[in-house]
């Protein structure tokens, strides 16, 4: 992937846990998701979005449609992780985050990831616009960062 560190704007950190390492005595792969996952929803958080149901509003729920890893180097029990986040862009019916996964004290590169999700109506499960509000809060904090694509 070759994601820019400095395009991220907003960064969590989670310390590695001896039940997330597998029987090689590194993290499984399968957690790697679970990083990424707290740092959307630390992200969405800093926009101020209600992270209990964050994205399921009336008829519209947000599910994630890709979700890509591209592992670099492994993480162990005991080391503190910083997880980035940003969202790359928003379409008409969906957007993406794009996250990095560092090893706090050394910056060494631990994982890259992709993550696309996309605004559903919750009765008939057809795509459905990116609410403006979530796209004025997304442009307000990533600033000239942000692509909108149509």
């Amino acid at each position: 992937m070759g994601l820019e560190r400095a395009k991220f704007r907003h960064s969590t950190r989670v310390r590695v846990r001896n039940y997330e390492i597998d029987w090689q005595g590194i993290v499984h792969n399968a957690n790697y998701l679970l990083y990424f996952e707290l740092g959307r929803l630390s992200y969405l958080e800093r926009l101020g979005i209600t992270v209990d149901l964050a994205l399921v509003q009336g008829d519209t729920k947000v599910v994630v449609a890709r979700n890509e890893i591209d592992y670099r180097s492994p993480a162990r029990f005991g080391e503190e992780l910083e997880v980035f986040t940003r969202i790359a862009f928003i379409r008409d019916t969906s957007f993406a985050f794009e996250g990095i996964i560092e090893e706090f004290a050394s910056r060494r590169l631990v994982a890259e990831n992709v993550s696309v999700h996309v605004w559903l109506e919750s009765s008939t499960g057809k795509p459905k616009r990116v609410a403006e509000d979530f796209r004025r809060m997304a442009e307000a904090f990533e600033g000239p960062f942000m692509q909108f694509l149509a």
